[in-house]
């Protein structure tokens, strides 16, 4: 169940044989069905979850209507940082939208880490680091480019998307109606 984060984690920092061993006792199993929350508005996230099976929606509330902000895919860390970093309530739900299979840290664990090895301490800011850029080309995307070149690169860079995910989550995440949606996406076909 581990090696998915550790060939990970390996991939950012060079772990040894002990390090391997304390990632496994600190990262513990999790599974949640499909529908269910990995965190729901107003609670605070005290922990960072590497998903390694399944896909997770973020989205928060505004004016009663879901807005999705992200989409988690295996493979990725998964975290609200500004509640996990300031211990405030979440403004985020993370909604299971296929069986999801996860590997959680808890805040105080991950401290623990953090203190007891530099190699985690870097794995944590290359972690935080890739969330950010995410974040950074997810706004850039909304700021700058048409509905027709945000569509087409989520088709290019993430393809799976579209065969897994419902299509007005698709929509609300790149800040366009599913009828302007569906309409790209009908161009698109042969």
């Amino acid at each position: 169940m581990h090696d998915d984060l550790i060939q990970f984690c390996s991939q950012l920092v060079d772990l040894n044989a002990e390090e391997v061993e304390l990632l496994k006792s600190n990262f513990h199993f999790l599974s949640i069905k499909r529908k269910d929350f990995l965190l729901q508005e107003g609670k605070p996230c005290n922990f960072i979850a590497f998903l390694n099976k399944g896909i997770i929606r973020h989205y928060h509330l505004k004016d009663g209507n879901e807005i999705t902000c992200d989409i988690t895919l295996p493979r990725s860390f998964i975290t609200d940082f500004a509640s996990f970093t300031q211990s405030i309530p979440s403004k985020y739900n993370f909604q299971v939208l296929q069986n999801a299979e996860l590997l959680v840290v808890q805040k105080k664990d991950l401290f623990n880490l953090y203190d007891s090895n530099a190699n985690f301490s870097k794995l944590g800011r290359l972690m935080a680091e890739k969330v950010a850029q995410r974040t950074i080309n997810i706004a850039m995307s909304l700021a700058s480019e048409k509905p027709e070149e945000r569509v087409n690169n989520l088709l290019l860079q993430e393809p799976e998307l579209f065969q897994s995910i419902p299509q007005k989550y698709l929509a609300n995440l790149l800040g366009i109606s599913p009828e302007s949606f569906s309409r790209i996406r009908a161009r698109k076909k042969p």
